[in-house]
């Protein structure tokens, strides 16, 4: 962040009077680069839309804090400082935020300089800084978490490492890695120096043994310790196989009614169940034909029989 250390002055010449008529405003973006969303016409409408008039007033009366201070409300500013030069003209100097962080809160994004200044976040502009997911208060502001962060940007491991920040409360500050499998859980955001000096030992001589995906969770939160947390359920691997070795997978039809080969066996199933049961039928009807039969003969014997006597 370009520091401005500007005394706001009034240079005149000798024998020139403080009466005398600004003619002209020229603006300043002294930290404006590839990245810049202030323009000195975005500044003079800012002015504008403010009230604040400058062009035709004598010298004397522009109130060079006043306007300062104006303009260093604004979102977008982190300083602004005016000089009177002595052509009847007027100097703004003013220096854009510089983002450090972004915030995710919610549906609500937005920008934080080191001072902790917030710039709402728009698709007209883009800063790529360390990304942190949480509320934040004046009590907790999202600065808490910078010498954190300065500590990870300035490590090429741990920046490589991590993606983002989730800040779910003070004593919970969770570093999300740029691999799946686990999340990182740093307690709070201080004595992070041991903590990721722990974190270095846990991936170099743990993990390595154990398995990148054998936890859920790794906890610095304490002290002289590390714990993970076991994974429940295994993180999913892709495996690479060949399409033409695998079986098809079932269509919605399949899954409902089954594949071809289950229906030939059901229906020939089927087909067994209803012969037998038919050929039980005859079965059954023939004894009980013969069953009649022999009742019937034996029935005409008696007959016969007392006929005879």
């Amino acid at each position: 962040m370009l520091a401005i250390g500007l005394t706001t002055g009034i240079l005149w010449a000798k024998g020139k009077s403080q009466g005398e008529l600004c003619t002209a405003i020229e603006v300043q973006v002294i930290n404006a680069d590839s990245t810049a969303f202030v323009t000195p016409q975005g500044v003079l409408n800012d002015l504008k839309s403010q009230g604040v008039k400058i062009v035709g007033k004598h010298m004397r009366d522009i109130n060079a804090s006043k306007i300062e201070e104006t303009l260093k409300k604004s979102p977008y500013l982190e300083n602004a400082d005016l000089v009177k030069c002595q052509d009847g003209k007027v100097l703004i100097r003013v220096s854009q935020l510089v983002p450090v962080l972004r915030v995710f809160d919610g549906e609500r994004s937005y920008y934080v300089n080191r001072a902790g200044k917030r710039m709402e976040a728009t698709s007209n502009y883009h800063c790529d800084v360390p990304v942190v997911q949480g509320h934040f208060t004046s009590k907790y502001p999202a600065t808490r978490l910078l010498p954190l962060i300065d500590y990870v940007e300035g490590d090429s491991l741990l920046h490589s490492l991590v993606t983002m920040y989730q800040v779910r409360d003070t004593n919970n500050i969770i570093i999300v890695p740029n691999f799946s499998g686990h999340v990182i859980n740093m307690g709070h955001a201080d004595d992070f120096v041991n903590k990721f000096a722990k974190l270095k030992l846990f991936y170099s001589e743990v993990l390595p043994k154990k398995g990148w995906n054998t936890y859920d969770t790794i906890s610095l939160k304490w002290n002289h310790q590390i714990v993970a947390t076991r994974r429940i359920k295994a993180v999913e691997q892709v495996i690479e196989y060949d399409p033409d070795d695998d079986e098809q997978a079932p269509d919605i039809q399949t899954m409902t009614t089954g594949t071809p080969e289950d229906n030939k066996k059901a229906e020939q199933q089927a087909s067994q169940d209803a012969t037998k049961k038919a050929d039980e039928k005859k079965a059954d009807e023939k004894k009980a034909d013969e069953k009649k039969a022999d009742t019937k003969k034996e029935t005409t014997n008696d007959k016969s029989k007392k006929k005879s006597d």
